[in-house]
């Protein structure tokens, strides 16, 4: 028995098996690939603020939250939650080629990057009222310094790590918290005219930092120097100098974040022009 072949039906195979799919690999996993690392960064992050409200209780005690907002566990969880739910529609979309997760995915960019734009925008008219709000932020961790240890931990690093500064426009901002107030020494607060640890200056070589560095040092006829001790230089003009500084970094990493969130809306639709491009060719 003899099987013939055409020879002219082969150019017509070979033209099938070429256009069998229309999803690009590449642009698949890379999608795929990047979300990854932000629904892991996200998870990350989420669990390091449910763990810090934990570790305080917050959850049996919600309601007796004064100012949830500036809790700096509440904004890791916002933060987390945010990056988590993106990474998670990006990263599944992509690899399961879900359609419906990917329209998800380029919304939610969508909307971050309309938040982001506005946001700066109106920070930039609104400069006086961002300064003011920021004020009564610092206000309130201050009051509450001994109270929260993160808002504590936080107070701490925009003092000695970040700007070197101490209280909002000098030391004397300090007297707001009851336990550094001139007049908590008659209850015996050891800390009455003093200011955090956090205001010192640093000392060269230190290796062991002295807690009580800060004690007196705003107390009537304090014997030394209290310029050489702590920074004097208020928090909002230390921001204020920082941001002026560094404008020029600021502006770059915004407009390496708003390429990143373009970038990725494109991707997400490209990819979905190429599954419908594809489901198409099925039916």
């Amino acid at each position: 028995m003899t099987v013939t072949v055409s020879i002219a039906n082969m150019p017509t195979v070979r033209k099938v098996r070429r256009e069998s799919t229309e999803v690009s690999s590449c642009l698949k996993y890379m999608i795929f690939g990047f979300n990854v690392l932000f629904w892991l960064l996200g998870l990350g992050i989420l669990t390091i603020g449910v763990w810090a409200w934990s570790e305080k209780d917050i959850f049996n005690n919600i309601g007796k939250v004064a100012n949830i907002a500036l809790d700096p566990a509440f904004i890791l969880i916002c933060v987390g939650t945010v990056t988590f739910i993106i990474g998670f529609t990006g990263c599944v979309g992509a690899l399961r080629e879900n359609t419906c997760l990917l329209a998800t995915y380029a919304i939610f960019l969508s909307v971050l990057l309309l938040f982001e734009m506005t946001a700066g925008i109106l920070g930039f008219i609104f400069k006086d009222w961002i300064k003011s709000q920021a004020t009564i932020g610092f206000q309130t961790f201050i009051i509450h310094y001994r109270e929260d240890p993160d808002q504590q931990n936080l107070i701490d690093w925009i003092q000695e790590d970040w700007l070197q500064c101490c209280g909002i426009e000098g030391p004397k901002d300090w007297d707001r918290n009851n336990y550094f107030n001139c007049s908590s020494r008659v209850v015996g607060s050891r800390e009455a005219c003093g200011v955090p640890f956090s205001c010192c200056k640093r000392k060269p070589n230190e290796i062991i930092k002295n807690k009580q560095c800060g004690y007196d040092v705003r107390k009537p006829g304090f014997a030394f120097d209290v310029t050489k001790i702590i920074n004097e230089r208020g928090c909002l003009e230390a921001v204020e100098d920082w941001t002026e500084k560094n404008m020029i970094t600021l502006a770059s990493y915004c407009f390496l974040l708003f390429f990143l969130q373009i970038l990725g809306i494109c991707f997400a639709q490209n990819l979905r022009a190429d599954i419908f491009a594809q489901k198409a060719k099925w039916h």
